[in-house]
């Protein structure tokens, strides 16, 4: 029988910034979004207070500072860099894992004696190697397993750390948990089940599966099969290639001119064509899109894109981005305040299952191992070290984040500082 183990990090933007400043460690905090719009994540004390996930930070900005709630600006390069090394952590002790997202991963713990020894060991690592507090729920089945990491989570009594593999225990949990804590339900699918009767776990893995099958699909029929305890959702070790990928963001002020959006299109481009190679994917066509804001009644909107097929399939940055540059020239226009500009990369494919054309230009020489160069150094020394000649260190365009801390684990320049 399998066995999996869902390791989710608490609160993991919030947790990354109390890992770097201690003076927050008893500090309620939360992390804004890009350009300090909304709220993207929370600590415990600050969802107590009843802030909502994604209140605007206009809206709550005194009620923040009333309660004495430290805010930060997001800062991915750090949220990244402590991804990594509480991946790593956890890799060097279970037999396989599977990323699930940034701040969570699926552990293989299948033949593993003591379950739950093994996940509080893992628990205890990673807070004291890293700083990270994590929860780890452990079952047969995939969904079981994450609703063990939600009661690891809602019950301190647990320890952080539940064993769902006992069908007893399983029982009782699904009889207490509301269905809108079941991976993949939430809080627009509840409300329908619930009209059907079907308040709790143990009321939709109960359910007549052919009913649900017709009226919501295979993959909630999957969900309540494995609420039973039928495995239907495999061990992998990595989430499938994306079937297409997107690079954009607001920028910190309008633009009127084309070459600051120029600049800003090559760094998506850049940041694009990364994730395109990481994943061992080509790329066969392009979209690119160029907007002003559409909440101010009182400016002129625009929202336009254009689609480009590449001449072959490719994953060098330059062949991506001069066609995304013409393309970015024929949809500007006089006369707008620009807020956003996107590159989507499409028609994705891995090496060798696309023919090569006997008609298409010859790619440059050289570029895939020009390529692999350039990510290998960005990847030692930091993103952004070596970058194309149009991407600005520091562009003035880029994202207000006005409470930013510093990158404490990526910058020589910002390492953490002990005072004697």
């Amino acid at each position: 029988m399998p066995v999996f183990a869902l390791i989710d990090c608490n609160s993991f933007y919030c947790s990354c910034e109390r890992i770097c400043q201690p003076e927050l460690k008893r500090v309620p905090v939360v992390v804004l979004s890009n350009n300090d719009g909304c709220v993207i994540a929370r600590t415990a004390e600050v969802k107590a207070l009843g802030i909502p996930m994604g209140a605007p930070y206009f809206k709550v900005r005194d009620q923040l500072r009333g309660a004495g709630v430290a805010v930060r600006s997001s800062n991915y390069t750090l949220y990244a860099d402590i991804s990594n090394r509480v991946m790593r952590t956890i890799r060097d002790m279970v037999p396989a894992i599977e990323v699930y997202s940034v701040d969570e991963c699926w552990a293989d713990l299948t033949g593993v004696q003591d379950l739950l020894g093994l996940g509080r060991q893992v628990r205890a690592r990673l807070l004291r190697d890293v700083g990270m507090p994590v929860g780890v729920g452990i079952s047969t089945t995939k969904t079981l397993a994450k609703l063990a990491n939600w009661a690891a989570k809602k019950w301190p009594a647990t320890g952080g750390v539940v064993d769902l593999t006992d069908p007893a225990r399983q029982a009782k949990l699904l009889r207490i948990a509301p269905v809108s804590e079941v991976w993949g339900i939430g809080r627009r699918l509840a409300p329908q089940l619930q009209a059907l009767g079907i308040e709790t776990a143990w009321d939709l893995a109960h359910f007549d599966v052919p009913t649900l099958r017709k009226q919501f699909g295979v993959t909630l029929e999957r969900t309540a099969r494995e609420l039973r305890g039928v495995s239907c959702l495999d061990f992998n070790d990595g989430p499938p290639p994306k079937q297409a990928i997107c690079s954009s963001k607001m920028f910190g002020e309008r633009l009127e001119q084309i070459e600051p959006i120029r600049e800003a299109l090559a760094t998506y481009v850049f940041r694009a064509a990364e994730k395109l190679r990481s994943q061992g994917s080509l790329c066969g066509a392009i979209q690119v899109g160029l907007r002003t804001q559409v909440h101010n009644p009182n400016e002129a909107r625009y929202a336009e894109a254009r689609t480009v097929a590449l001449p072959a399939p490719t994953d060098d940055t330059r062949a991506i981005l001069a066609p995304a540059l013409r393309a970015l020239d024929a949809l500007f226009q006089q006369g707008f305040r620009y807020s956003k500009c996107s590159i989507l990369l499409m028609d994705l494919s891995r090496r060798g299952e696309v023919t090569d054309d006997l008609f298409a230009p010859a790619p440059r020489p050289g570029g895939e191992r020009l390529m692999a160069t350039v990510d290998a150094i960005n990847k030692r020394e930091g993103r952004g070290t070596v970058r194309l000649g149009r991407m600005p260190a520091d562009p003035w365009w880029g994202m207000r984040r006005e409470m930013k801390s510093l990158c404490y684990t990526t910058r020589w320049d910002e390492v953490i500082g002990v005072r004697g």
